[in-house]
């Protein structure tokens, strides 16, 4: 059993450990500028229906790993908080808990990773439906990736969906777009979308031009039609 003068110091050392933990999180403010709805997903931090002008705050805990941000269009939910939406729909859910459906734009990160660092990007991995900025907004990182360009208006034929335009590993499945044995290139498709947004990813390789980072401790903000 710890003697009682070690409880004092159990307490501080947790204080201390909080306190770290606090300072390192991240805040996100996530803001529609698009001049209609969006119902703006994260995950970690569910769901919530932006109209034009309005921003969602979210506080994610240092150390998030697997974590993204996207924008649903075409949604209908009832007081219930189920429904669907036309893009990026995570189940039928409000909140979600779970990724979103393609195509869907997302913004993805990893907090005080290598080095304490933070890993963030645009994925067009899942394909796109609405333009993104992904910005800093505190310390000495200043630089994030935008893909602002026209990607659905101008969507080759066979990628085109209601809403958006899919990544071809969505509609193809083939190892060709989607990587699955650890190696592939780019292709024609992909370099669609990297034409049209030279900082976001186009296929799951292409970490090279697409990969961000920031101290850990940095707060970002998520932007819909900037």
């Amino acid at each position: 059993m710890a003697s009682l003068k070690s409880f004092p110091s159990c307490i501080t050392f947790l204080l201390i450990a909080l306190a770290l933990n606090h300072a390192n999180a991240a805040t996100f403010d996530i803001r529609n500028n698009c001049p209609y709805t969006i119902w703006a997903a994260a995950v970690p931090g569910g769901g919530r229906q932006l109209n034009n002008g309005q921003t969602w705050t979210i506080n994610v805990p240092a150390g998030t790993t697997g974590a993204r941000i996207w924008g649903r269009t075409g949604c209908s939910f009832g007081s219930n908080g189920r429904g669907s939406c036309q893009t990026g729909d995570c189940g039928g859910n409000l909140q979600c808990t779970g990724y979103g459906s393609p195509p869907n734009t997302l913004a993805e990160y990893a907090l005080n990773q290598f080095n304490n660092l933070d890993f963030f990007d645009i994925s067009l991995v899942d394909g796109f439906n609405v333009p993104l900025e992904f910005v800093p907004t505190s310390g000495s990182c200043n630089r994030g990736p935008r893909c602002t360009a026209d990607v659905n208006g101008q969507c080759p034929a066979v990628l085109r969906a209601p809403g958006g335009c899919n990544n071809p590993c969505t509609v193809y499945k083939t190892d060709q777009y989607c990587c699955n044995s650890g190696s592939c290139s780019a292709t024609d498709l992909s370099r669609y979308f990297k034409g049209k947004c030279p900082d976001a990813y186009s296929y799951p390789k292409d970490d090279a031009t697409s990969t961000f980072t920031c101290p850990g401790g940095t707060n970002y903000r998520v932007v819909f039609c900037p």
